[in-house]
């Protein structure tokens, strides 16, 4: 969990000073093709462009949309899984039955025809994997909530009057945070990849530089077939350390998580 902290701080620091460590505008064009050297450390790309500050720079859109995209498929299950797991009956069939069917549904050749058919945007990737990468989320929170709904607490809490909702957002929800943030975590991870592979597709954002924005190029634009590696390793390397980070990070919330249930069993 700690190797996965610090790389990600890495990234972190990557994207909030980009304008800072990157040696030249991304955007500015030059000469095309030149191979890694002391000026460009990763050479330059199709049309002269500094491969090492496209890099730095794709930082933050590739982790924007991550969070982003990992928010709304978080906020998405927390609400139905918290829901489903304390009303039960008729409300837990209904949602949890919504939640089988979109859990059956191909998610990524999914998000391809979505994306596809929507103006190339950032927001419209956020939206599209967030809009159907809700389900895990949703079935883990339903499952301690079933857990919370018969506790001591829950139970002085409503025989002392208090509603459902108040029931909910004050006493349940803040013991399911550890594991919706384990979730919001590999969720990250998750929604970076999908980013990549859209991107990589050619259904992200020319306007935008991601990591996988940088793959699409190097492969439709001859980085591949012409074996110029400082074109398309570094993006790929970098999407590898990034997801790692956000897994590390999540399996030791949730290893975490484990050991806090079974010492309050005992």
């Amino acid at each position: 969990m700690l190797f996965g902290l610090l790389l990600l701080a890495l990234f972190l620091l990557l994207a909030l000073f980009s304008p800072l460590i990157a040696p030249y505008d991304p955007w500015e064009p030059g000469r095309p093709f030149l191979p890694p050297s002391g000026t460009h450390p990763f050479g330059t790309n199709d049309i002269g462009q500094d491969i090492f500050s496209e890099l730095i720079y794709s930082t933050r859109i590739s982790l924007f949309v991550g969070f982003f995209a990992a928010f709304v498929s978080v906020a998405i299950g927390t609400l139905v899984g918290l829901f489903s797991g304390y009303l039960r009956g008729a409300a837990d069939e209904v949602l949890m039955g919504t939640t089988d069917i979109v859990l059956i549904i191909p998610a990524l050749p999914l998000m391809i025809i979505l994306a596809a058919h929507t103006s190339p945007s950032i927001w419209n990737i956020i939206i599209v994997i967030g809009a159907l990468w809700w389900t895990s989320t949703a079935r883990v929170v339903r499952s301690r909530v079933l857990q919370l709904r018969e506790m001591p607490f829950v139970e002085a809490a409503r025989s002392l009057g208090a509603g459902d909702g108040y029931i909910v957002f004050k006493h349940i929800l803040p013991n399911t945070l550890q594991v919706i943030l384990a979730k919001f975590i590999l969720a990250v991870a998750g929604a970076m990849l999908t980013e990549a592979s859209l991107s990589f597709l050619g259904l992200g954002d020319p306007l935008q530089k991601s990591w996988g924005m940088m793959l699409n190029y190097a492969f439709s634009r001859g980085g591949f077939i012409n074996g110029y590696w400082w074109w398309y390793l570094p993006p790929g390397i970098c999407i590898s350390l990034a997801v790692l980070s956000f897994v590390l990070i999540g399996f030791g919330l949730e290893e975490q998580d484990q050991e806090e249930m079974n010492a309050n069993r005992l």
